[in-house]
């Protein structure tokens, strides 16, 4: 049995009455603890990435060695947008949330 598309529309416009809500589930702090870890792990990796890629920059600068070069200064900019991605993760969530709060 088909439905009209006028309610078809409605059922689509429906709202839920679902919203985030914090402590809802037992385990959420260790959760955040977790996920945490795992932030500051991976902003531990790109320092460590960040260091060598700008060690084999130099050294392929001063060898002569331009693939060296160029693959220093690539895994440099990369380890530097890894911690701005990292680093801004908490804002870019919050930001979008927000934003997909606001469709009616």
């Amino acid at each position: 049995m088909s439905l009209p598309l006028a309610d078809r529309v409605i059922q689509l416009a429906y709202d839920p009455g679902i919203s985030p809500k914090g402590g809802g589930l037992p385990g959420l702090a260790v959760l955040k603890d977790v996920v945490n870890s795992i932030n500051m792990f991976g902003i531990i990796a790109v320092v460590g990435a960040l260091a060598v890629s700008l060690g084999v920059w130099a050294w392929g600068h001063h060898t002569g060695g331009h693939q060296a070069e160029a693959n220093g200064k690539k895994g440099a900019v990369v380890a530097a947008g890894a911690a701005l991605g990292l680093g801004a993760a908490n804002g870019i969530v919050a930001f979008f949330s927000t934003l997909g709060s606001q469709v009616h």
